[in-house]
């Protein structure tokens, strides 16, 4: 499975393309990211990351995009413009017909670190290791899409585990509701007949 990570943002948005070979294993395609001047319109700006997004998706060929699920921050302005690059991103993955999934720092975090506190250093350092990348990426923004892609490799066999036995349990309710309904009749009409 090919993982397109976008650490989604108006000044710096990160994106990395993870290769996932089956278990734990992970490779780095590329990492990079997009930037767009604070000078430019939202609108201007968020053309820059689209059309960026756009370039990458037609390059690496993902099977997904993963994306960082936007969470509520102090700055009202910081999480206007995150989740906007986000929408945008989800939208360019859309248009594609690629899948997208939503998750979230500390999901990242854990599924990276082991823990969902670490902190930039602790993702980047082992961003790092995983990938077996000879120097850090930088800036942070890259270093956390790479993130996103490696958490999404590692958690997207187990989702769609638990997404195929819900659905299972779903139908077996269903077929046991249905039984006892028919049950329940039969001894009302048994009732009935006394």
């Amino acid at each position: 499975m090919r993982v397109l990570g976008v650490d989604p943002g108006l000044t710096r948005c990160g994106l990395g393309v993870v290769d996932g070979t089956g278990g734990r294993q992970v490779a780095c395609v590329a990492v990079g990211v997009v930037r767009s001047g604070i000078d430019l319109p939202v609108d201007r700006r968020l053309l820059v990351v689209a059309t960026e997004v756009e370039r990458w998706i037609a390059r690496h060929r993902p099977d997904v995009v993963a994306i960082e699920r936007v969470f509520s921050q102090h700055n009202v302005r910081t999480v206007m413009g995150t989740a906007q690059a986000s929408g945008v991103v989800a939208l360019v993955a859309a248009k594609a017909g690629l899948p997208v999934a939503f998750h979230t720092p500390s999901e990242v975090k854990a599924a990276v670190t082991g823990a969902g506190r670490a902190d930039k250093a602790q993702v980047t350092t082992m961003v790092t290791r995983v990938l077996g990348l000879a120097e850090a990426p930088k800036p942070a923004d890259a270093a956390d899409a790479l993130a996103l892609a490696i958490c999404h490799c590692w958690r997207a066999p187990m989702m769609a585990r638990m997404a195929e036995a819900e659905k299972r349990a779903s139908e077996l309710a269903k077929v046991h509701k249905a039984k006892l309904a028919a049950l329940q009749r039969e001894r009302l009409a048994a009732a009935r007949k006394r």
